[in-house]
């Protein structure tokens, strides 16, 4: 494979390396074009791709970030970096050599915090940490006086909701919004953040180039969106060469030799891109196609919400369901969260709402979709909780039949429960059994059971 394994090794076994044939006693020095580190990630076909950054582009990325955070009181030998990332995730390099470019002192945190989440917020008073990056998701954990001490606070990873900026956001600190592909050396461009909408990735580093195109690989108009398609001094390369030359094709139309399709979808706006999701997150519900990135957008919005992912799932009868999980601080409307969706996104985005106290997240930090749970516990009743008595007995059955989930009670809303466009025809069908002169308007005019 990629990785040029030979052995590998169970347990109590080793290889004592004395040396390797045809390699002299002392290497040569590496150069600027030679491979800095490797970085496995997943793809879309489940087998890692092999991505070398050379040390060009390593210290190119440095020197950009040391040109872009807290230029008025660098990152010097008094201040502590948290170490928390996977050194499996490229990320951990801009912990590492940010804080080693200055002689700041880089602080390992235990695993067990890591994968614990909030206990990471007294380690960092703990610790005296200055200098976070982080995932916006485990960020959202923390009580926000845990953070009193932090300077510089760097998200990336994940898309970042605005709540969690109006809360982390304040005087004597930075808080900056970083996107970037490990295909482009850990981070393309960076936004501060003012704890004000709308959340952007924001514009290239020094030495990166950005552009936004359409299908045809033509640059948008600004206010367009398209893909994003990176250029400049951060581009890697794959080991895969065939890999890489699809990905890393020309872009004939601003004659860049080399540029990475990223894959992700952003608008072009003078103060900076703002990020739509991935093209590959486009999936079909009820026969439409939808970007899961457009319904992240719109949950993590929610006042009172610190984090939030959108998943399809299938219900007992079959029926698929967008379910939108939240973490939510205490006292948040479900019922005004509900109202808020429906007046900004169209009727088939509108998930159904399931409260989690944390989502799950990948090695890298970002969310595991495939990971948030499911069935949810309270769609898993076998009855309402509430007596139902005739007709309104009958329609709560109906409902869970087509829908697969559980009605709690008369002030259930079809909707609200994961109804959709599709699961509105199926219901008209089956209410016509008794009321043949049923249509799908009705439910629209009349979505709550009583």
């Amino acid at each position: 494979g990629e990785a040029g394994v030979r052995a590998v090794l169970g347990g109590g076994q080793r290889i004592d390396v004395t040396g390797l044939p045809g390699v002299p006693g002392s290497a040569a020095r590496p150069g600027p074009e030679h491979d800095a580190w490797i970085i496995f990630t997943s793809g879309s076909t489940g087998k890692p791709k092999g991505v070398a950054v050379s040390h060009r582009s390593a210290a190119a990325f440095v020197d950009a970030e040391a040109a872009l955070f807290l230029t008025e009181e660098p990152i010097g030998p008094g201040d502590r970096v948290m170490a928390g990332l996977s050194v499996a995730f490229d990320a951990s390099c801009e912990e590492m050599w940010l804080a080693w470019r200055y002689g700041a002192c880089l602080v390992p945190v235990p695993r067990s915090q890591v994968r614990s989440g909030a206990d990471l917020g007294p380690w960092l008073v703990e610790q005296e940490i200055s200098v976070v990056s982080t995932v916006p998701t485990l960020a959202a954990l923390w009580e926000p006086e845990t953070l009193d001490e932090v300077r510089l606070l760097i998200f990336g990873g994940e898309a970042c909701p605005p709540e969690l900026t109006q809360r982390l956001v304040t005087e004597g600190r930075e808080v900056w919004n970083t996107y970037g592909p490990t295909e482009a050396t850990v981070v393309a461009c960076a936004a501060l953040l003012t704890g004000e909408e709308p959340i952007r990735i924001g514009l290239p580093l020094n030495g990166w180039e950005l552009a936004v195109v359409d299908e045809s690989g033509e640059p948008v108009p600004m206010g367009g969106s398209g893909q994003l398609v990176i250029g400049g001094v951060g581009l890697a390369r794959y080991l895969d060469p065939e890999k890489d030359a699809e990905k890393y094709a020309p872009l004939e139309s601003l004659g860049w030799e080399r540029a990475y399709r990223s894959g992700d979808l952003v608008r072009a706006e003078p103060e900076g891109l703002i990020f739509l999701g991935r093209a590959d997150e486009q999936i079909k519900l009820g026969g439409r196609r939808i970007e899961l990135g457009e319904v992240d957008a719109a949950l993590q919005a929610l006042p009172g919400v610190a984090g939030a992912a959108a998943a399809v799932r299938t219900a007992r009868s079959g029926n698929q369901l967008l379910v939108g999980y939240l973490v939510a601080q205490e006292g948040w409307d479900h019922a005004a969260a509900v109202e808020r969706l429906r007046a900004e996104l169209p009727a088939a985005l509108v998930p159904l709402l399931a409260r989690v106290d944390e989502l799950p997240t990948r090695t890298s930090g970002k969310v595991d979709r495939a990971a948030l749970p499911w069935p949810l516990p309270e769609l898993e009743t076998t009855g309402p909780a509430e007596q139902l008595y005739g007709t309104e007995a009958w329609l709560a059955e109906q409902w869970a039949e087509t829908l697969g989930v559980g009605v709690s009670g008369a002030a259930d809303d079809f909707f609200a429960i994961g109804g959709n466009s599709l699961a509105a025809a199926q219901l008209t069908t089956r209410l016509r059994t008794r009321y043949p002169r049923a249509a799908v308007l009705d439910i629209y005019q009349q979505p709550v059971l009583r």
